[in-house]
């Protein structure tokens, strides 16, 4: 195990040096194309790609501990035919694997589906309302955050809290509206929740956890709408909201200060069955507070990244589904430090992360901890990250995972 490590954190460092400023000297724009002569109608296109080398250390004896796969292969559109109208298509797939591969790619996990598609009306320069698949979320950053600039390896799962539950894949179906007062940022939407979700198989039963089955069980006039909302007041540095994917670092590029709290309530969401057999409906609500700090430190490239959060989640009485969603509180923190590199060649940034949960269904606690760093090649458009990460739920023995990505996005 700790040859492993070793040569995994080596491995992440003997790579060619190539100089850059915080972004990529390489990449500038990206790919638009204009339509017109002045640019004010045209289409941009951004492609991205992770891979995992993952090490497990607690595997049964048939089993490898290393495992390979692709955490995300993904391509997103939008195009503006004027400045009042944007339409945004993104598609791709997501952690495919030896054991999700189809030998002819016919697989449910070899196929593409769309993540977003939306179209947006300008209500002036500052704000906008939407429609469709969107990924305009509530309840904090971390669960509105890109996958293009993620600090630590991955997002914080407990962040993203519908996945699968409400919602596609952290989207839903609905309509948004997006926009700024001064310093003040905001984002609420109103959407469909989801019929067959990660629970459409179970059913709930007398005087036990609720189960997340209201539109299913209870049909979509009482249990079919949610509703939320994210507002993050901007001190510095304004952040952009033209899309609504957060920036996880900005590697000391901007002097970000913001403060956020948001909500997510879907009326009787869940269900729970009494003692006389009746189905009852329970409301779900999480709501979040949090702070995310950027900033370079002096002049001589360095800068710190930091993030907190806190999250109260009722998902229903003593609700828990895969270790993942429970009923109860979470707090979560992380921060890093981009080394200062004079000749602004590749540059490495160590972070940590830590993930609290108190969980009503055991009266226990979860903890997870993470410890890694970043290689940047070209900024976040070129990448090495490795990390450490090591999970303990209640009275569970803990699980250990030091995974390797290389990205790179266009």
């Amino acid at each position: 195990m700790k040859n492993f490590i070793l040569l995994l954190f080596l491995g992440s460092f003997l790579i060619p040096y190539s100089a850059f400023s915080q972004g990529s000297p390489d990449y500038t724009g990206g790919l638009k194309v204009k339509l017109n002569e002045d640019g004010s109608k045209y289409f941009r296109v951004i492609s991205w790609a992770q891979f995992w080398a993952k090490y497990t250390d607690d595997v049964p004896d048939s089993e490898s501990n290393v495992d390979f796969s692709i955490r995300r292969a993904r391509v997103l559109m939008y195009s503006q035919i004027n400045k009042d109208f944007l339409i945004l298509t993104h598609f791709g797939i997501n952690s495919l694997n030896a054991d999700n591969q189809h030998p002819v790619g016919k697989g449910e996990s070899s196929q593409l589906f769309l993540h977003d598609v939306w179209a947006q009306y300008s209500l002036g320069s500052k704000h906008a309302i939407g429609a469709g698949l969107h990924y305009w979320n509530g309840i904090s950053r971390l669960n509105n955050q890109s996958t293009l600039n993620m600090m630590t390896l991955d997002n914080n799962r407990q962040s993203w809290a519908n996945i699968g539950l409400s919602d596609q894949f952290a989207r839903h179906i609905g309509i948004y509206a997006k926009g700024s007062f001064g310093k003040l940022q905001y984002r609420v939407a109103i959407n469909e929740s989801i019929t067959d979700n990660l629970q459409a198989e179970e059913e709930p039963v007398a005087n036990g956890p609720a189960v997340y089955a209201g539109r299913r069980l209870l049909g979509s006039k009482d249990a079919g709408k949610n509703f939320a909302g994210y507002f993050d007041y901007n001190f510095f540095d304004q952040e952009s909201n033209f899309l609504p994917y957060k920036v996880g670092t900005y590697l000391g590029g901007k002097k970000v200060f913001n403060v956020g709290a948001g909500f997510f309530y879907h009326p009787k969401g869940s269900v729970s069955l009494n003692s006389t057999r009746a189905l009852e409906g329970e409301d779900v609500a999480v709501f979040a507070v949090d702070a995310f700090y950027d900033a370079p430190l002096g002049e001589n490239g360095s800068a710190i990244t930091a993030y907190a959060t806190y999250q109260n989640n009722d998902y229903g009485k003593n609700y828990t589904q895969g270790q993942t969603y429970e009923t109860g509180s979470m707090i979560y923190s992380h921060v890093g430090y981009l080394i200062p590199n004079d000749n602004k060649k590749i540059k490495f940034q160590p972070y940590t992360s830590f993930n609290l949960r108190s969980i009503d269904a055991i009266d226990d606690n979860a903890t997870t901890f993470g410890v890694g760093a970043n290689a940047y090649i070209s900024g976040h458009n070129s990448k090495l990250t490795l990390e450490y990460q090591n999970t303990k739920y209640g009275n569970n023995d803990s699980n250990s995972y030091v995974t390797l990505q290389a990205m790179i996005y266009l």
